[in-house]
């Protein structure tokens, strides 16, 4: 079956399932293949409970007149939605970088469908799957998509953007993050350019966090760029204050924000400038940004009794974390604890990362720091440190804090939200 008589069936049944366990009746089942599965193997379980076909690769199960068999099932996914995508002549908004991602991309999302119907990412679902799950989702009535790119290896973006073929892009900040696939800094801001790269071949624009002189410089040759920043741009804003909050200033508007952490400035800037590009008047971007409210353990705020608590636990990367210490050390409080999980990821370089975050915790007074697993317990610190986010969730119940102000961050393999549940 080609991708044209594929995709005739897809507009019959246009919900897409990878997992049977979601599986709804009448979706058209994917039987993709991993590491450590097989969901051809799970097809016929597919069909029984309601998947209006099932996508294969292994011929072995091919035992239902409702089965297609392809060649590679993902490489299919990935062709139909390429077909897909070529059916609409709206903007695609791709986003990527190495920290802020995810909170951007709905940032950008509550400002675009305050005054376009918009489709985006559904949480962080911004890989080889999801990426094309995320084009399949969208709907003929569009006229707007914004994709989140994750990537942790070269080669990864310009992939996606080659069937995601972006008319728009932005790479929020290039970080030490998954230095290990990447190998190393320059790989990271190679890997990343890689929508920069696919942008200045096919045209498209760019918006350009001003301020950051490397992303000046990964941006030329873009004919169209539209600039954010502090200064010398199209869209200008400023820090007003971060206690916890963070207020910004863009242009003459005031806006505040449910987001913690003046390193979520950046983030904010880039939806105004987007929203600004595309014509949405200033007082409807200002009430998208102070509507929307961060979860999944994202710079969350959270007040237990008489403390407070800055969960921001989805991820860490040495950049992200020296953000998150030093926005915490600026924040008029006493007794700060912060329980710190460790960086996932990072290669050779992870003992030297995580000895400079022991060296910027020593810089400040704190009442209590934490140190969770990973590299941390292979180093010498001053500071208390647990195997796991179990153990340290022990030690945090034992304390019974009072009028305590808490940071918990680390890398989502470190699960540290478990610290805090009952």
């Amino acid at each position: 079956m080609n991708i044209i008589e594929l995709y005739e069936i897809y507009k019959q049944y246009p919900n897409i399932q990878t997992d049977t366990r979601k599986l709804q009746k009448g979706d058209l089942f994917f039987a993709l293949r991993g590491p450590n599965f097989n969901a051809n193997a799970f097809a016929e379980a597919a069909l029984d409970a309601g998947a209006a076909f099932a996508v294969i690769d292994d011929a072995s199960y091919n035992t239902n007149g409702k089965m297609i068999l392809v060649n590679n099932a993902l490489d299919t996914l990935q062709q139909l939605a390429l077909y897909h995508r070529n059916q609409f002549k709206i903007p695609f908004i791709a986003i990527t970088g190495s920290n802020g991602k995810t909170t951007t991309k709905e940032l950008v999302h509550a400002v675009l469908s305050s005054q376009f119907n918009t489709c985006t990412t559904t949480g962080n679902l911004n890989n080889h799957i999801g990426v094309p799950l995320t084009i399949l989702k969208i709907r003929n009535d569009a006229e707007m998509a914004v994709i989140e790119m994750g990537a942790n290896h070269r080669g990864e973006i310009a992939s996606y953007c080659e069937y995601t073929r972006p008319t728009h892009g932005l790479i929020t900040n290039v970080g030490k993050a998954h230095l290990e696939g990447f190998g190393g800094y320059e790989g990271v801001k190679k890997g990343k350019g890689e929508l920069f790269d696919y942008l200045r071949s096919a045209d498209g624009t760019a918006f350009v966090m001003w301020d950051y002189e490397y992303l000046r410089e990964m941006s030329k040759g873009i004919k169209k760029i539209y600039k954010y920043g502090t200064k010398d741009a199209d869209t200008i804003g400023k820090t007003v204050s971060s206690e916890p909050f963070l207020s910004v200033q863009i242009e003459k508007t005031t806006i505040n924000t449910q987001l913690v952490g003046a390193y979520n400035f950046p983030n904010i800037l880039a939806a105004a400038a987007i929203g600004n590009y595309f014509g949405i008047d200033m007082q409807r971007i200002k009430s998208s940004i102070e509507g929307y409210a961060p979860s999944n353990s994202r710079s969350q705020l959270i007040e237990k009794g008489s403390n407070k608590i800055i969960l921001d636990a989805y991820n860490a990367n040495p950049s992200s974390m020296r953000a998150a210490i030093e926005n915490f050390e600026k924040i008029k409080a006493e007794n700060k604890v912060l329980i710190l999980g460790a960086m996932a990821e990072l290669g050779e370089e992870s003992l030297q990362e995580h000895e400079q975050i022991i060296q910027l915790l020593n810089k400040y007074s704190w009442k209590d720091v934490v140190l969770v697993g990973g590299d941390f317990l292979k180093l010498n610190s001053p500071f208390k440190t647990f195997d796991n986010s179990l153990a340290a969730k022990e030690w945090y119940t034992s304390q019974k804090f009072e009028n305590s102000y808490l940071l918990i961050k680390g890398s989502r393999s470190m699960q540290m939200e478990k610290v805090l549940e009952p």
